[in-house]
């Protein structure tokens, strides 16, 4: 069986197509800049073989187009005839508490993503016309399967999720938290219940998801209790450009002082802030560590700033889930950053909890990074949410 996972934006669309008898990528590409001048297709295969091409792409529609031109392509195809994918899974981040599980995809499953729009307007729009594009191409007869990045985190108790604003802006427009990142940490506390060769029903894990966007979460047995991110992405730690939380006083303050609308101010906070903010320099962490590097005071203290966010939440989930068995670093900076992964864990020390530095310097895939008499295990796993996704259509569309 082979399945097509897709993750789609407003102007963007990320393909790999997996072997699921294998659960390798047969091969895997984006489209950019969908909508806009300049759009471009880039294809790479499992073997090798890549192009990069600028083709028109004004909507989702020819954006697939160009995928499935890609994928059968004589010099760069994988397959003979678009028969030979069984299903399409698709990436969605806000299921809302609509959706807690993966859905085959229905007229009113399409309506349902489209009514928690507002709660993710560029990621769910994006979503729903990947999906209308998708059945343009490939038609009804190839099975669709959303996976809810907010599901993992269903399980969040009422204590955990609720905010303390009014009780009727709960009932009138579902503000709480929700989480992202969820089929990431879903993998990776998976994987790390098989790296510790113990079953997850008995684990408390907490699970550091730190890229451009980052994330952290508690899972108890096998189920979120809580997690950083909200009712949007913006909570949480500092990420690339956005602020973290912050008193919400700064809000009002700023947009006071500055005379900034409500989109001016979410600009400034999803756009503006955070690494980018802070260091001045840049939104990549490259960069910033080059910068500081370079004896960059305002790139070393955005960085502190960072790791003593992650050292926070770990403490706070720590406590939450009354202990922790294991910790997981995931993501762009989590496997790529001896250092980020040094610091954080240089303030648990006082909990018994220690690393091999030496392993931790040259580790960006799956590994144990703890020295042997660590208290708990802290490991490196590399994750794969394409794999969750297909693993969860293929689960479903066997069924059919």
């Amino acid at each position: 069986m082979k399945i097509l996972v897709i993750n789609a934006g407003s102007s963007s669309l990320k393909y790999q197509l997996i072997d699921m008898d294998t659960e390798a990528m047969i091969a895997k590409g984006n489209c950019e800049r969908i909508g806009q001048d300049g759009s471009f297709i880039g294809h790479k295969t499992a073997d090798g073989r890549a192009f990069t091409k600028e083709i028109p792409m004004p909507d989702h529609a020819k954006a697939f187009r160009a995928v499935s031109e890609a994928l059968l392509s004589e010099e760069y195809g994988v397959i003979k005839n678009l028969d030979e994918v069984s299903a399409i899974g698709h990436r969605i981040v806000q299921g809302g508490a609509l959706f807690s599980d993966p859905e085959l995809v229905t007229d009113e499953v399409i309506a349902g993503i489209e009514s928690l729009i507002p709660l993710a307007p560029l990621h769910n729009a994006g979503h729903v016309q990947a999906i209308r594009g998708c059945k343009e191409v490939f038609g009804d007869s190839v099975p669709m399967v959303v996976v809810f990045d907010t599901a993992f985190h269903s399980t969040m108790p009422e204590k955990a999720y609720m905010y303390a604003v009014p009780y009727e802006y709960y009932e009138k427009y579902a503000v709480r938290r929700y989480g992202a990142h969820g089929t990431s940490h879903r993998f990776v506390s998976g994987a790390m219940a098989d790296l510790m060769g113990k079953d997850i029903k008995d684990l408390k894990l907490i699970t550091c998801h730190i890229g451009n966007g980052s994330s952290i979460t508690a899972v108890k047995y096998g189920k979120v209790i809580d997690t950083s991110m909200g009712l949007t992405p913006l909570d949480g730690i500092l990420m690339g450009t956005r602020s973290g939380c912050l008193d919400p006083s700064v809000v009002t303050f700023i947009a006071e002082k500055e005379g900034f609308t409500p989109q001016e101010m979410n600009t400034l906070l999803n756009k503006k802030s955070g690494l980018l903010g802070i260091s001045g320099v840049s939104s990549d962490d490259r960069d910033v560590s080059k910068a500081e590097e370079e004896g960059n005071h305002r790139a070393a203290l955005v960085h502190q700033m960072l790791y003593y966010q992650i050292a926070k939440y770990i403490g706070q989930y720590w406590v939450a889930m009354g202990g922790c068995d294991g910790i997981v670093f995931t993501a762009g900076l989590g496997e790529n950053q001896p250092a980020l992964r040094e610091a954080v864990i240089d303030y648990l020390g006082f909990a018994g909890v220690k690393l091999n530095k030496e392993i931790n310097a040259v580790t960006r895939d799956t590994a144990f990074i703890s020295a042997e008499d660590s208290s708990i295990p802290v490991a490196v796993i590399a994750t794969n949410e394409e794999l969750a996704i297909a693993r969860d259509t293929k689960s479903i569309v066997e069924k059919l």
